[in-house]
C-alpha cells in the first residue's frame, strides 16, 4: 500500500498531522513541546501540516510559521478561513468574499509567508453561496496567494457546485469508526469528482485511543466536556464497546490509536489523514500506524462493533451541529 497521496498538485504522507490542539480544544498547550514536535513529525516524513487562522485566535499559524520557517520547504502546509475573527460577533461564520479576502492576507502575516499550498473555507456559510466563496478562493489561487482551493464540513451538493466554479482539490470532514457520515455522500463525490478527502479527528477525539473513561479527568478548556458522546447516558454506552475495542486491538498486536487509524486507511486506500496530539510519543505512535495490517475480517469486525448504529451521541451540541451540512444518518 503506497504511503503517498496526491492532494492538488502536491505527493503527501497519507498519514498528516492536525495541528488545532496546539493552541485550543484540550486546554493549555506547552509551547516547548509544540515546537519539538512539530520538528518531530518532519523528521518523521509527516510532511502536510494543517492549521487554520481561527485557531487559538491566529495562535497556531504563529507557532507553525515560527518555528518551521527554516523547514518550509519540507512540507505541504493547509489553513483555513471562514470565520469571522475580530469584533462582537467573532467565530461567526463569514464566507463572504470580503471576509475570506481579509482573513487570507492576516493568515499569511502570521505564517510569513507570501503563498499557502491549500487554502479551505472552513464552513459554509449560509447567508453566502459557495459560489461566492469559492470564487473568492478561486482569485486568490490568481493571485498567487494560495496554491489550491479546499472546502471543510459541506455536504456533498455543495462541493459539486464548488468544484463547478473551480476545481476543488480537498474535501476535509470528520471521519472515523465512530463518525462514519462522509460514508453517506463525501467519499462517493469526492471519487467522482477527483478531489482527495481528508479525514480530521480519525480518533475520535481520543476516545479511539483507548484511554478516556472519566470526564472529570478534562480540564476546564478541554471541548469534550460539551460533546455528546462524552457525557452521560451515552459514555457509559460508549465505554461498553470500548473494552472490546481495545481487546481487538491487544490481539492485533498494535495500540487502539494505531487500530483506529489502519482501519481508517484500509477502508479507503485514497484518503489522507490528519490526527492531532500534543505528544511526540503519541505522534510516533500515529505515524507507526501505517506498518498496521489488517484482514478483510478484522475490518468486518471493527464495522460491525463501531457504527453510526452503534455510538450513542450526537457529534456536536445542536448550535455547533447547525455549522456543519454534511450528510446525516437518518
Amino acid at each position: 500500500m503506497t504511503q503517498r497521496r496526491t492532494i492538488g498538485p502536491h505527493a503527501v504522507n497519507r498519514l498528516g498531522l492536525g495541528c488545532m490542539n496546539l493552541s485550543q480544544g484540550y486546554g493549555p498547550a506547552d509551547e516547548v513541546e509544540s515546537e519539538r514536535l512539530l520538528h518531530r513529525a518532519l523528521d518523521l516524513g509527516c510532511d502536510f501540516l494543517d492549521t487554520a487562522a481561527v485557531y487559538g485566535e491566529g495562535h497556531n499559524e504563529l507557532l507553525i510559521g515560527r518555528v518551521l520557517k527554516a523547514r518550509r520547504g519540507e512540507f505541504t502546509l493547509a489553513s483555513k478561513c471562514g470565520f469571522r475573527e475580530k469584533g462582537a460577533n467573532a467565530r461567526a461564520i463569514d464566507g463572504s468574499p470580503a471576509s475570506i479576502a481579509g482573513t487570507l492576507d492576516r493568515s499569511l502575516s502570521r505564517l510569513g509567508l507570501d503563498h499557502i499550498d491549500l487554502y479551505y473555507l472552513h464552513r459554509p456559510d449560509p447567508e453566502t453561496p459557495i459560489e461566492e466563496s469559492v470564487g473568492a478562493l478561486a482569485r486568490a489561487v490568481e493571485a498567487g496567494k494560495i496554491g489550491a482551493i479546499g472546502l471543510s464540513e459541506v455536504s456533498a451538493d455543495q462541493l459539486r457546485r464548488g468544484h463547478a466554479v473551480h476545481p476543488i482539490a480537498a474535501l476535509q470532514s470528520e471521519y472515523s469508526l465512530w463518525t462514519r457520515n462522509p460514508e453517506i455522500a463525501g467519499l462517493a463525490a469526492c471519487r467522482e469528482l477527483g478531489v482527495a478527502f481528508v479525514a480530521f479527528s480519525p480518533l475520535g477525539r481520543g476516545f479511539l485511543a483507548g484511554g478516556y473513561a472519566d470526564p472529570s479527568q478534562l480540564t476546564d478548556g478541554d471541548m469534550r466536556r460539551f460533546m455528546p458522546r462524552f457525557q452521560p447516558p451515552n459514555l457509559s454506552h460508549n465505554l461498553a464497546w470500548l473494552a472490546e475495542y481495545r481487546a481487538m486491538a491487544d490481539g492485533i498486536g498494535c495500540t487502539p490509536a494505531q487500530l483506529a487509524l489502519a482501519w481508517l486507511l484500509h477502508r479507503d486506500r485514497d484518503l489522507i489523514v490528519i490526527p492531532g496530539t500534543r505528544s511526540v510519543a503519541h505522534l510516533e505512535e500515529n505515524m507507526a500506524a501505517g506498518a498496521v495490517r489488517l484482514s478483510a475480517a478484522q475490518v468486518e469486525a471493527l464495522d460491525a462493533l463501531v457504527n453510526d448504529r452503534t455510538v450513542a451521541g450526537s457529534r456536536y451540541v445542536p448550535a455547533i451541529q447547525a455549522t456543519v451540512t454534511t450528510e446525516e444518518f437518518a
